[in-house]
Protein backbone atom coordinates (compact mmCIF):
# COMPACT_ATOMS: atom_id res chain seq x y z
CA UNK A 1 0.00 0.00 0.00
CA UNK A 2 1.68 3.19 -1.11
CA UNK A 3 2.14 6.55 1.05
CA UNK A 4 -0.71 8.35 -0.64
CA UNK A 5 -3.41 5.89 -0.23
CA UNK A 6 -2.49 5.54 3.78
CA UNK A 7 -2.74 9.05 3.39
CA UNK A 8 -6.11 8.93 1.96
CA UNK A 9 -7.42 6.30 4.45
CA UNK A 10 -6.22 8.23 7.31
CA UNK A 11 -7.29 11.67 6.27
CA UNK A 12 -11.12 9.52 5.94
CA UNK A 13 -10.97 8.04 9.19
CA UNK A 14 -10.18 11.22 10.73
CA UNK A 15 -13.01 12.75 9.11
CA UNK A 16 -15.02 10.00 10.35
CA UNK A 17 -14.20 10.33 14.07
CA UNK A 18 -14.76 13.92 14.14
CA UNK A 19 -18.30 13.96 13.07
CA UNK A 20 -18.44 11.34 15.46
CA UNK A 21 -17.35 13.62 18.19
CA UNK A 22 -19.65 16.29 16.94
CA UNK A 23 -22.83 14.11 16.38
CA UNK A 24 -22.29 12.08 19.57
CA UNK A 25 -21.06 14.93 22.27
CA UNK A 26 -24.37 16.78 22.93
CA UNK A 27 -25.86 13.24 23.98
CA UNK A 28 -22.92 12.75 26.52
CA UNK A 29 -23.63 16.39 27.55
CA UNK A 30 -26.68 15.81 28.36
CA UNK A 31 -26.12 12.88 30.40
CA UNK A 32 -23.69 14.43 32.30
CA UNK A 33 -26.01 16.84 33.41
CA UNK A 34 -28.52 14.33 34.17
CA UNK A 35 -25.93 12.85 36.80
CA UNK A 36 -25.13 15.90 38.34
CA UNK A 37 -26.02 17.52 41.56
CA UNK A 38 -27.67 21.11 40.35
CA UNK A 39 -25.63 22.67 43.16
CA UNK A 40 -22.50 21.71 42.08
CA UNK A 41 -22.51 22.52 38.46
CA UNK A 42 -21.58 26.26 39.15
CA UNK A 43 -18.62 25.10 41.11
CA UNK A 44 -16.87 23.00 38.18
CA UNK A 45 -19.58 23.86 34.58
CA UNK A 46 -16.56 22.80 32.46
CA UNK A 47 -16.05 19.36 33.81
CA UNK A 48 -16.39 15.99 31.32
CA UNK A 49 -17.84 14.20 34.35
CA UNK A 50 -20.63 14.46 36.24
CA UNK A 51 -20.04 17.12 38.67
CA UNK A 52 -20.88 14.86 42.54
CA UNK A 53 -22.67 12.26 40.83
CA UNK A 54 -26.09 11.61 42.01
CA UNK A 55 -29.23 9.85 40.68
CA UNK A 56 -31.10 12.36 42.00
CA UNK A 57 -32.01 14.88 38.82
CA UNK A 58 -33.93 11.07 37.35
CA UNK A 59 -35.88 10.82 40.73
CA UNK A 60 -37.17 14.94 40.71
CA UNK A 61 -38.14 14.48 36.65
CA UNK A 62 -40.13 10.44 37.68
CA UNK A 63 -41.50 12.07 40.85
CA UNK A 64 -40.02 10.21 43.61
CA UNK A 65 -37.74 12.95 45.45
CA UNK A 66 -39.01 14.47 47.86
CA UNK A 67 -39.45 18.31 48.50
CA UNK A 68 -36.67 18.34 50.63
CA UNK A 69 -34.41 15.89 48.77
CA UNK A 70 -34.90 18.16 45.53
CA UNK A 71 -34.09 21.22 47.37
CA UNK A 72 -30.89 19.98 49.50
CA UNK A 73 -30.11 19.13 45.22
CA UNK A 74 -30.51 22.00 43.63
CA UNK A 75 -34.12 21.20 42.78
CA UNK A 76 -36.32 24.52 41.46
CA UNK A 77 -39.78 23.04 43.41
CA UNK A 78 -40.88 22.98 39.52
CA UNK A 79 -42.69 19.46 38.88
CA UNK A 80 -43.68 17.37 35.95
CA UNK A 81 -46.19 14.86 35.67
CA UNK A 82 -44.01 12.49 33.23
CA UNK A 83 -45.92 9.78 33.60
CA UNK A 84 -49.25 11.58 32.16
CA UNK A 85 -47.09 13.61 29.47
CA UNK A 86 -45.41 10.39 28.23
CA UNK A 87 -48.97 8.19 27.84
CA UNK A 88 -50.30 11.64 26.40
CA UNK A 89 -47.26 11.30 23.81
CA UNK A 90 -47.74 7.90 23.06
CA UNK A 91 -51.88 8.46 22.20
CA UNK A 92 -51.26 11.64 20.24
CA UNK A 93 -48.23 9.86 18.24
CA UNK A 94 -49.95 6.73 18.13
CA UNK A 95 -53.10 7.53 16.50
CA UNK A 96 -51.92 10.11 14.46
CA UNK A 97 -49.30 7.35 12.77
CA UNK A 98 -52.09 4.78 12.82
CA UNK A 99 -54.35 7.20 10.62
CA UNK A 100 -52.20 8.98 8.70
CA UNK A 101 -50.49 5.78 7.15
CA UNK A 102 -53.39 3.75 6.39
CA UNK A 103 -54.75 6.87 4.74
CA UNK A 104 -52.06 7.55 3.15
CA UNK A 105 -51.62 3.56 1.75
CA UNK A 106 -55.34 3.67 0.39
CA UNK A 107 -54.51 6.94 -1.24
CA UNK A 108 -51.01 5.49 -2.93
CA UNK A 109 -53.22 2.36 -4.09
CA UNK A 110 -55.30 4.80 -6.00
CA UNK A 111 -52.52 6.63 -7.49
CA UNK A 112 -50.22 3.35 -8.22
CA UNK A 113 -53.03 0.86 -9.39
CA UNK A 114 -55.88 1.79 -10.19
CA UNK A 115 -56.99 3.54 -13.61
CA UNK A 116 -59.50 6.33 -13.12
CA UNK A 117 -59.84 9.68 -15.43
CA UNK A 118 -57.77 12.87 -14.17
CA UNK A 119 -55.48 10.92 -12.16
CA UNK A 120 -52.06 12.03 -13.01
CA UNK A 121 -53.60 15.77 -13.00
CA UNK A 122 -54.42 15.21 -9.38
CA UNK A 123 -51.27 13.52 -8.40
CA UNK A 124 -49.42 16.54 -9.62
CA UNK A 125 -51.47 19.07 -7.62
CA UNK A 126 -50.94 17.12 -4.50
CA UNK A 127 -47.37 16.90 -5.31
CA UNK A 128 -47.48 20.86 -5.09
CA UNK A 129 -48.62 20.36 -1.47
CA UNK A 130 -44.98 19.28 -0.69
CA UNK A 131 -43.96 22.70 -1.44
CA UNK A 132 -46.38 24.47 0.71
CA UNK A 133 -44.55 24.81 4.21
CA UNK A 134 -46.58 23.57 7.04
CA UNK A 135 -46.21 26.79 8.97
CA UNK A 136 -48.58 28.08 6.29
CA UNK A 137 -51.49 25.89 7.80
CA UNK A 138 -51.26 26.25 11.18
CA UNK A 139 -53.24 29.46 11.53
CA UNK A 140 -56.69 28.08 9.00
CA UNK A 141 -56.19 24.76 10.83
CA UNK A 142 -56.38 26.45 14.49
CA UNK A 143 -59.87 28.26 13.48
CA UNK A 144 -60.85 25.38 12.40
CA UNK A 145 -60.36 22.96 15.62
CA UNK A 146 -61.80 26.48 17.48
CA UNK A 147 -65.07 26.02 15.28
CA UNK A 148 -65.66 23.15 16.30
CA UNK A 149 -64.58 22.87 19.55
CA UNK A 150 -61.66 20.58 19.95
CA UNK A 151 -59.31 22.92 21.51
CA UNK A 152 -57.92 21.04 24.03
CA UNK A 153 -58.42 17.68 23.02
CA UNK A 154 -56.52 14.58 21.20
CA UNK A 155 -58.82 15.24 18.51
CA UNK A 156 -57.56 19.06 18.17
CA UNK A 157 -53.90 18.25 18.05
CA UNK A 158 -55.08 14.78 15.36
CA UNK A 159 -57.45 15.65 13.02
CA UNK A 160 -55.51 18.10 10.78
CA UNK A 161 -53.20 15.61 9.77
CA UNK A 162 -54.54 12.49 10.00
CA UNK A 163 -56.04 12.25 6.56
CA UNK A 164 -53.30 13.94 4.33
CA UNK A 165 -49.86 13.30 4.18
CA UNK A 166 -47.90 14.08 0.73
CA UNK A 167 -44.81 13.19 1.36
CA UNK A 168 -46.02 9.54 2.50
CA UNK A 169 -48.73 8.91 -0.32
CA UNK A 170 -45.88 9.76 -2.76
CA UNK A 171 -43.44 7.35 -0.30
CA UNK A 172 -45.84 4.41 -1.05
CA UNK A 173 -46.86 5.39 -4.39
CA UNK A 174 -43.14 4.98 -5.59
CA UNK A 175 -43.05 1.65 -3.70
CA UNK A 176 -46.49 0.15 -5.33
CA UNK A 177 -45.69 1.28 -9.17
CA UNK A 178 -42.98 -1.56 -8.59
CA UNK A 179 -44.59 -4.51 -7.60
CA UNK A 180 -45.64 -7.08 -10.04
CA UNK A 181 -49.16 -7.18 -11.94
CA UNK A 182 -49.54 -10.85 -12.40
CA UNK A 183 -50.47 -11.58 -9.12
CA UNK A 184 -52.74 -8.87 -8.72
CA UNK A 185 -54.21 -10.22 -12.53
CA UNK A 186 -54.97 -13.10 -11.12
CA UNK A 187 -56.73 -11.42 -8.98
CA UNK A 188 -58.63 -9.82 -10.68
CA UNK A 189 -59.61 -13.00 -13.04
CA UNK A 190 -60.87 -14.51 -9.98
CA UNK A 191 -63.69 -12.10 -9.33
CA UNK A 192 -61.79 -9.74 -6.82
CA UNK A 193 -62.86 -6.31 -6.62
CA UNK A 194 -60.25 -3.23 -6.03
CA UNK A 195 -60.81 -3.32 -2.67
CA UNK A 196 -59.98 -7.03 -2.16
CA UNK A 197 -57.05 -6.66 -4.28
CA UNK A 198 -55.26 -3.69 -2.02
CA UNK A 199 -56.06 -5.75 1.52
CA UNK A 200 -55.16 -8.92 0.52
CA UNK A 201 -52.53 -8.66 -1.38
CA UNK A 202 -51.08 -4.91 -2.33
CA UNK A 203 -50.82 -3.92 1.39
CA UNK A 204 -49.56 -7.14 2.55
CA UNK A 205 -46.59 -6.53 0.01
CA UNK A 206 -46.00 -3.47 0.96
CA UNK A 207 -45.42 -4.22 4.75
CA UNK A 208 -41.67 -2.63 4.50
CA UNK A 209 -42.24 0.73 3.23
CA UNK A 210 -45.79 1.00 5.58
CA UNK A 211 -43.06 0.11 8.43
CA UNK A 212 -40.45 2.44 7.74
CA UNK A 213 -43.76 5.53 7.28
CA UNK A 214 -44.75 4.38 10.52
CA UNK A 215 -41.34 4.83 12.25
CA UNK A 216 -41.13 8.24 10.65
CA UNK A 217 -44.40 9.39 11.31
CA UNK A 218 -43.90 8.45 14.85
CA UNK A 219 -40.68 10.36 15.60
CA UNK A 220 -41.82 13.31 13.45
CA UNK A 221 -45.20 13.46 15.93
CA UNK A 222 -43.20 12.26 19.09
CA UNK A 223 -41.12 15.43 18.80
CA UNK A 224 -43.77 17.56 17.75
CA UNK A 225 -43.88 20.87 19.66
CA UNK A 226 -45.96 23.73 18.63
CA UNK A 227 -48.72 22.34 16.99
CA UNK A 228 -49.52 21.14 19.93
CA UNK A 229 -48.78 24.28 21.73
CA UNK A 230 -51.36 25.64 19.65
CA UNK A 231 -54.38 23.91 20.42
CA UNK A 232 -53.44 22.45 24.32
CA UNK A 233 -52.65 24.33 27.88
CA UNK A 234 -54.41 21.65 29.46
CA UNK A 235 -52.36 19.04 31.47
CA UNK A 236 -54.39 16.57 30.68
CA UNK A 237 -53.58 16.46 27.13
CA UNK A 238 -50.20 18.29 27.21
CA UNK A 239 -47.43 15.85 25.83
CA UNK A 240 -44.22 15.58 26.60
CA UNK A 241 -42.50 18.08 24.37
CA UNK A 242 -44.86 20.51 26.10
CA UNK A 243 -44.73 19.64 29.41
CA UNK A 244 -40.63 19.61 29.57
CA UNK A 245 -41.10 23.35 28.61
CA UNK A 246 -44.00 23.98 31.14
CA UNK A 247 -41.08 22.68 33.71
CA UNK A 248 -38.54 24.60 32.69
CA UNK A 249 -40.37 27.99 32.44
CA UNK A 250 -41.97 27.50 35.98
CA UNK A 251 -38.62 27.22 37.29
CA UNK A 252 -37.42 30.31 39.32
CA UNK A 253 -35.15 32.08 36.97
CA UNK A 254 -32.44 32.39 39.63
CA UNK A 255 -32.10 28.85 40.15
CA UNK A 256 -33.08 26.60 37.19
CA UNK A 257 -33.15 22.76 37.59
CA UNK A 258 -30.75 22.18 34.60
CA UNK A 259 -29.98 18.81 35.91
CA UNK A 260 -33.63 18.06 36.56
CA UNK A 261 -34.58 19.34 32.81
CA UNK A 262 -31.33 16.90 31.29
CA UNK A 263 -32.76 14.00 33.35
CA UNK A 264 -36.16 14.59 32.04
CA UNK A 265 -35.28 15.36 28.22
CA UNK A 266 -33.14 11.80 28.17
CA UNK A 267 -36.19 9.84 29.70
CA UNK A 268 -38.08 11.70 26.82
CA UNK A 269 -35.40 11.08 24.03
CA UNK A 270 -34.84 7.62 25.42
CA UNK A 271 -37.76 5.61 23.23
CA UNK A 272 -36.50 7.39 19.83
CA UNK A 273 -32.79 6.56 20.71
CA UNK A 274 -34.29 2.74 21.24
CA UNK A 275 -36.54 2.98 18.13
CA UNK A 276 -33.60 4.28 16.12
CA UNK A 277 -31.15 1.07 16.82
CA UNK A 278 -33.53 -1.55 16.83
CA UNK A 279 -35.17 -0.09 13.63
CA UNK A 280 -32.37 1.46 11.69
CA UNK A 281 -30.98 -0.96 9.00
CA UNK A 282 -34.69 -1.55 7.66
CA UNK A 283 -35.57 2.23 7.66
CA UNK A 284 -32.52 2.43 5.57
CA UNK A 285 -33.18 -0.31 3.28
CA UNK A 286 -37.07 0.47 2.95
CA UNK A 287 -35.90 3.58 1.25
CA UNK A 288 -34.00 2.20 -1.00
CA UNK A 289 -36.82 -0.20 -2.00
CA UNK A 290 -38.99 2.87 -3.13
CA UNK A 291 -36.24 4.24 -5.59
CA UNK A 292 -36.33 7.90 -4.04
CA UNK A 293 -32.45 9.35 -3.98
Amino acid sequence: MNLSVRLGRGVAWGHIIVVLLVTIFPFYWIVRTALSNNFAMSTDPSSLLPVHFTWGPFKRALGLATPAEAAAEGGSGAKIDLALALWNSIVYAGLLTLCTVVFSALAAYAFARLRWKGRDVVFGILLTALMVPSVFTLLPNFVLMKDLGLLNTFGGMILPGAFFSAFNIFFLRQFMLGLSNEVEEAAIIDGAGPLRVCFRIVLPMSVAPMATLTLLTFITTWNDYFWPLLVTNDESVRPLTLALAVFKQSSPQASLDWAGLMAATLVAALPMLLLFVVFGRRLVNSIGFTGIK
